[in-house]
C-alpha cells in the first residue's frame, strides 16, 4: 500500500525531509496562530481571496483559522494501493467470515412485533448467562433494585450468643496492658473529648457531619467509638462499619493504625479492602476500611448496602468524583433504610454544604491538635530578605515585533487586573508606614505574581542562617520546579552536605526515595524537603517547623470548549493554604511563609473545584449505567455540584465511539463488560481486545501503566541517561507504550535480586513495577471470570501466541485510544511538532521517546492524553501505520468521487483508493466488527484453527506489514512560504 500528499510521491525518507538538517525548511501552517490577523489579511488580499467584508475584529482571525484548518485537512489525503497478495488474503478472510455474519443476522420482522424492544434488539445473541445478566441491567432501575434488596433477608441478623462473645472479648481487652497503653494515647486526642457528643448525635440522627481539624483523631477514633459503643450495648452482631478513604495508601495505613490501637492483628475486628489487596475483617462486630471505589463495587451486588450498619465517608472535603457519586446515591438509600447510619467526615470548615445537601443534618466540630503557627506574607518575606524581582517586561522596549502583539495584549490584561487590587493595598501600607518604599515597589511589580525560585532560595538561606533548628518544607507546583530549585541549591554552594540534606518529593518518585523524608537528620544537619501538593494531606512529616508556600499548584482540568485536559499552575484555594500552614505545627510552634501578598489571598477561592467539574466523565457514566440509575444527565443534575452539560455530551460521544453505548444511551455488550472493569473504558477496551487477539501480556502491562502510573522516574542530573534507557526499552518501536510493556516484561522475567539492579540501571520504581504486575494478574482474573480467558494467568502461552507482534500490540492500543490521533509535521532541534484537527499544532511531551526521534516510519501518532501547560503536549505516544489506523478507526466512511473511492476517518485522515480496494477494506472491517460483536456477546476464547482465527489472522497480517513490504510510496506535505522559525515563535 502506498500513500502520498499529492498525485506524485516525493523521494527521500520522512526523517531526511523533516530531520534536524532541514529545520529551516518552509512548510504549511494550520491556523492563524502562526501569524497576526493583519498578516493573514494582507497575504490573503495579495492572492485576491480576502475575508468577507462583514467580518470584524476577532471574527476575521477565526475565519482565517478555519480556512487554514480546512486547507490542512485537505492535505491529509493519501493514496492507498494494496499489494495483490495482501488484497487476495483479505478477500479470502472476508469470504470465510460470511458464516459468522449469518450468525449475527437479525430477524428484522420481529423488531416491531413484541413489546420488549431490548429483547428484540438482541435476538441475535444466543440465550446464555451473559445475555440474561446483560438484559437485566438494560431493563432494570435503581428503585426496583432497592426494593428487591430490602425484601431479601438481612445479612446482619441479631445473634444474642454472638453479642455475648463480642462483649466478653471487649471486656477482656480492658485488662490488657497493651490496650491500656494505647488508651492513654487515644485519650489525649481532641476527638476523645467529644466521644460522648459524637455517639449521642449518631444515636438520634440518621446522617451526621463531623468536621475536624488536622490531627484531631477523627479518622482513627470515630469508627472505634461506634463499634465499642454498639458492642457494649449488646448490638455487636448487627454492627458492621465501612469507612471509605480517598487513597489506597490511606485505607491500608489507617486500618493498620486502628488495629494496633485495638491491640490486635488485622483481620479480626479491623480489616481493609482495596482494588488489588485485602485483609477482610470478620463479618460482624467489625470495621472495614476501603477506597470509595470499592464501596461502589459493593453497591453493584447489594444496592441497599444491607450488609453494613454504618457508612463513614472520610475526607469528603476533597470532593473526589467517587465520593460525590456515593453521597448522591446514599440519598436514595437512606429513606428505605431507617437502620442505616451515615457519617460524613470533613477536614475543613465547609461542612455546611454537606449538611444542607442532607436536609440540614446536624454538624459537630472537633478542634485540631497542632502548635501555633506564625504566618508571614510576601511583604514580610521581601522585608526580611531584601529581594528584588526583575523589571516588568512591559517596560522593556520589545513591542516592535508584530508577532508578540497577542501575547503582549494578554499580559497587559493580566497586569491591569493585578494593579486593580494591588494599588489600593499598597496605598494602605504606605499610610500605615509599616513597610519601606522598596517593599511597596516590589509588591507593585507584576513579576511578584510569578513563581520565583530565586526568592525561594533566598528565603531558605534566610531561615537556615537566622532561625532555630527544624526541617523546612517547600511547596512547589510541579516536578520541573523541584528539579530547578534543587539544582540551584546545589550549584550556589550555600548548602554543604555536612550541614544540609535536601529531599525532593513528588508522586512519580520511587517509594523508597519518598520514605527517606521521614528520617530525622543527624544533629547539626537541617532537613529541607522540596515537594508538590502531595505533602498537603497524604503524608505528615513530624519534624517540619518551617513551611514555604509558593501559593501555586498544578491542577488537572478538562476544558470542555477545547475537549482537552489542561495542567497549568494556578493559585491554591484557601483550604489548601490552610493545610499547608498546618504542616508546620506538628512538634512545636512553627512558621509559614506565604509567597503571595495579603491582597492576593483575598482573591482565593474558599475551596478547590470538585473533581467532577474538572475531569472527563466516561467512568462515571458507565457506573451510572451499571447501577441502573437512568439517564445520565438526569442523575448528574442531582449531585451536589452538577457538571457542565457539554462535558457530559463529550463523554457520551466518546463512549459511543468506543461502542460502549448505543444511540439510545443504553449499554452495549462491550459497554457492559467495560463497566465491570476497574479501568478507564479506553484501557478496558484494550485488554478485552488483547484477550481476543491473544497478546495479553504486553497489552495488560500497557493498560496497567496508563491506568495507574508508569514506573519510569527521572533522577536529578541524570535526565539524559534515563531517557537513553527508556529508548532502549522501547526497542526502537517509536512507542512509549512498548517501553512500558518491555520494562515490566524484563522485571517479571528477572530473578528477585537482579530486579533491584535492573530497576536501578533503567531508572524504574521497583514498587511501582510490583504493583503493575499485580494489576496484570487482576486483569487476567477479571477476564477469566468474564470467560474471555481460559485461566487467570497473564503469562499463559495460549493467551500470548501473538505477544511478540509489536505491530499488533500497537494496533490494539490505537483501537483503545482512537480517536486520539495526531499527524507529525516536523522534527526540529526543540522536538517533534505535530497536528490534530481540534487544536492545530501540538508538541510531544519531553518525557516521550518519540520526542527524541529524528525520523519516523509513518506520520501518524496515537496518544493517551493531551494536556495544555506551557504548550499543548501529547503524552504516551506510539507511531502507527496507515493499516493500523484503518483497523482502529471504527467510524470510517466511504464515498465515490471522480471514479475513485475516498475513505475518511473522523480524525481528518483521508485515503483515496480504487473502488475494489475500498470494498475489500470495508468488507474486512465489517467482518472484524461482526466477529468482535459475536465474541463480546458470546464470551469465550478464540478458536484459532477455525473461522474466527482466519479473520483475526488476516487482520494481524495486514497491520503487521512494514511500509516497504506493502509498497508504501514516500510521502510529502505541501509547504507554505512561512519558515519553522516563524511557526515556533508564535
Amino acid at each position: 500500500m502506498s500513500y502520498s500528499y499529492g498525485s506524485k510521491p516525493s523521494r527521500g525518507s520522512f526523517g531526511s525531509r523533516f530531520g534536524r538538517e532541514n529545520e529551516q525548511s518552509q512548510w504549511s501552517q494550520q491556523s492563524n496562530s502562526s501569524m497576526s490577523t493583519a498578516q493573514h489579511h494582507g497575504r490573503s488580499r495579495g492572492r485576491g481571496g480576502g475575508h468577507p467584508s462583514w467580518l470584524k475584529g476577532k471574527e476575521i482571525g477565526l475565519y482565517y483559522r478555519d480556512k487554514g484548518l480546512k486547507k490542512a485537512k485537505k492535505r491529509e489525503t493519501r493514496i492507498i494501493k494494496l499489494m495483490p497478495s495482501v488484497e487476495q488474503r483479505m478477500r479470502i478472510a472476508v469470504e470465510n467470515s460470511k458464516g459468522l455474519s449469518n450468525k449475527l443476522c437479525k430477524d428484522e420482522t420481529k423488531n416491531n412485533s413484541t413489546n420488549n424492544e431490548l429483547e428484540d434488539k438482541y435476538t441475535h445473541i444466543h440465550d446464555s448467562q451473559f445475555k440474561r445478566k446483560f438484559l437485566k441491567i438494560l431493563s432494570g432501575n435503581i428503585e426496583d433494585n432497592l426494593t428487591k434488596a430490602m425484601s431479601v433477608k438481612s445479612r446482619l441478623e441479631r445473634d444474642p450468643s454472638y453479642d455475648k462473645i463480642l462483649l466478653d472479648e471487649f471486656n477482656g481487652k480492658l485488662s490488657s496492658s497493651e490496650y491500656k497503653a494505647m488508651q492513654v494515647f487515644r485519650k489525649k486526642l481532641p476527638a476523645y473529648e467529644k466521644k460522648a457528643d459524637i455517639l449521642d448525635l449518631i444515636k438520634h440522627n440518621q446522617v451526621v457531619v463531623i468536621s475536624g481539624e488536622t490531627g484531631c483523631g477523627k479518622t482513627t477514633q470515630v469508627a472505634q467509638f461506634i463499634l465499642d459503643s454498639e458492642v457494649e450495648a449488646g448490638n455487636g452482631s448487627v454492627t458492621r462499619i465501612i469507612c471509605t478513604q480517598p487513597r489506597r495508601i490511606s485505607a491500608i495505613s489507617v486500618a493498620e493504625r486502628v488495629a494496633a490501637e485495638r491491640a490486635e492483628r488485622l483481620g479480626k475486628s479491623v480489616g481493609f479492602q482495596i482494588r488489588l489487596e485485602k485483609v477482610p475483617a470478620r463479618d460482624r462486630g467489625s470495621i472495614l476500611f476501603c477506597t470509595t471505589g470499592m464501596l461502589l463495587q459493593f453497591m453493584q451486588s447489594d444496592a441497599a448496602l444491607t450488609g453494613f450498619s454504618h457508612i463513614i465517608l472520610d475526607e469528603i472535603h476533597e470532593r473526589s468524583t467517587e465520593s460525590d457519586f456515593i453521597i448522591t446515591l446514599l440519598k436514595q438509600i437512606i429513606p428505605l433504610r431507617s437502620d442505616l447510619k451515615v457519617i460524613l467526615m470533613s477536614a475543613t470548615l465547609n461542612s455546611e454544604r454537606f449538611s444542607k445537601y442532607y436536609n440540614d443534618c446536624p454538624i459537630i466540630y472537633i478542634p485540631g491538635f497542632t502548635y501555633p503557627v506564625e504566618e508571614f506574607y510576601l511583604e514580610d518575606v521581601l522585608l526580611a530578605t531584601g529581594f528584588r524581582f526583575p523589571e516588568n517586561p512591559l517596560a522593556e522596549k520589545q513591542l516592535g515585533f508584530r508577532k508578540h502583539q497577542k501575547k503582549y495584549k494578554q499580559q497587559q490584561e493580566k497586569n491591569d487586573h493585578f494593579l486593580d487590587f494591588i494599588n489600593p493595598y499598597t496605598r494602605q501600607l504606605m499610610l500605615e508606614k509599616k513597610y519601606p518604599k522598596l517593599v511597596i515597589d516590589q509588591l507593585r511589580n507584576p513579576n511578584s505574581e510569578n513563581l520565583s525560585l530565586e526568592l525561594i532560595e533566598e528565603l531558605i538561606n534566610y531561615i537556615s542562617t537566622t532561625k532555630e533548628p527544624g526541617a523546612i518544607l517547600v511547596f512547589l507546583p510541579g516536578m520541573m520546579d523541584i528539579v530547578k530549585l534543587n539544582r540551584m541549591m546545589l550549584d550556589c554552594g550555600r548548602y554543604p552536605s555536612n550541614r544540609y540534606i535536601v529531599y525532593p518529593l513528588h508522586s512519580r518518585m520511587p517509594t523508597v526515595d519518598q520514605r527517606l523524608i521521614f528520617k530525622e537528620p543527624p544533629n547539626g544537619v537541617r532537613k529541607i524537603i522540596i515537594a508538590t501538593s502531595i505533602a498537603e494531606t497524604s503524608i505528615t512529616i513530624e519534624d517540619v517547623v518551617y513551611v514555604i508556600d509558593c501559593g501555586k499548584t498544578k491542577l488537572s482540568r478538562f476544558d470542555v470548549d477545547k475537549n482537552m485536559e489542561t495542567l497549568e499552575p494556578e493559585w491554591v484555594a484557601l483550604a489548601n493554604a490552610k493545610q499547608r500552614r498546618g504542616r508546620a505545627g506538628r512538634v512545636k510552634a512553627g512558621c509559614c511563609y506565604h509567597l503571595y501578598s495579603k491582597a492576593r489571598e483575598v482573591t482565593f477561592d474558599a475551596y478547590p473545584l470538585p473533581e467532577m467539574l474538572r475531569t472527563r466523565l466516561e467512568e462515571v457514566i458507565l457506573q451510572i449505567k451499571i447501577l441502573q440509575l437512568g439517564k445520565t444527565k438526569e442523575f448528574l443534575a442531582s449531585v451536589m455540584d452538577p457538571p457542565n452539560m457539554k462535558a457530559i455530551d463529550l463523554s457520551l460521544d466518546l463512549l459511543r465511539t468506543l461502542n460502549a453505548l448505543d444511540n439510545d444511551e443504553h449499554l452495549t455488550p462491550l459497554g457492559y463488560h467495560l463497566a465491570q472493569l476497574p479501568l478507564d473504558p479506553r484501557t478496558g477496551k484494550m485488554i478485552i481486545w488483547a484477550a481476543l487477539f491473544s497478546c495479553i501480556d504486553p497489552v495488560f502491562a500497557i493498560a496497567a501503566s496508563l491506568t495507574f502510573k508508569d514506573a519510569f522516574y527521572c533522577p536529578l542530573g541524570k535526565e539524559h541517561e534515563a531517557m537513553n534507557k527508556k529508548l532502549e526499552l522501547s526497542m526502537w518501536q517509536y512507542s512509549d507504550h512498548i517501553a512500558l510493556a518491555e520494562a515490566l516484561r524484563r522485571f517479571e522475567t528477572g530473578y528477585k535480586r537482579a530486579n533491584f539492579n535492573f530497576c536501578r540501571e533503567y531508572f524504574l520504581s521497583f514498587n511501582t513495577l510490583k504493583l503493575l504486575s499485580e494489576m496484570k494478574r487482576q486483569f487476567a482474573q477479571h477476564l477469566y471470570e468474564m470467560k474471555f480467558l481460559d485461566n487467570d494467568n497473564p503469562n499463559d502461552e495460549r493467551a500470548n501466541r501473538n505477544s511478540d507482534n509489536m505491530a499488533l500490540v500497537k494496533a490494539i492500543v490505537c483501537a483503545g485510544l482512537y480517536p486520539n490521533i495526531a499527524t507529525i509535521k516536523s522534527v526540529t532541534k526543540h522536538g517533534v511538532l505535530a497536528w490534530t484537527p481540534e487544536d492545530g499544532r501540538v508538541k510531544l511531551h519531553p518525557s516521550s521517546v518519540n520526542d527524541k526521534m529524528k525520523d519516523f516510519p509513518s506520520p501518524f501518532l496515537t496518544y493517551f492524553t493531551k494536556q495544555r501547560s506551557t504548550a499543548i503536549y501529547l503524552h504516551d505516544t506510539s507511531c502507527v501505520t496507515a493499516p493500523i489506523l484503518l483497523f482502529a478507526g471504527s467510524d470510517s466512511s466511504i464515498r465515490r468521487e471522480k471514479g475513485k473511492c475516498v475513505i475518511t476517518l473522523n480524525t481528518s485522515q483521508t485515503f483515496i483508493c480504487e473502488t475494489k480496494t475500498a470494498e475489500v477494506i470495508q468488507d474486512l472491517r465489517q467482518a472484524i466488527n461482526n466477529l468482535l460483536e459475536y465474541k463480546i456477546s458470546h464470551p469465550g476464547t478464540i478458536h484459532w484453527d477455525g473461522q474466527e482465527g482466519q479473520i483475526l489472522n488476516a487482520i494481524i497480517e495486514l497491520v503487521s506489514q512494514k511500509d516497504e513490504e506493502m509498497g508504501f510510496g514516500e510521502w510529502s506535505d505541501e509547504r507554505d512560504e512561512h519558515s519553522h522559525d516563524q511557526y515556533e515563535n508564535t
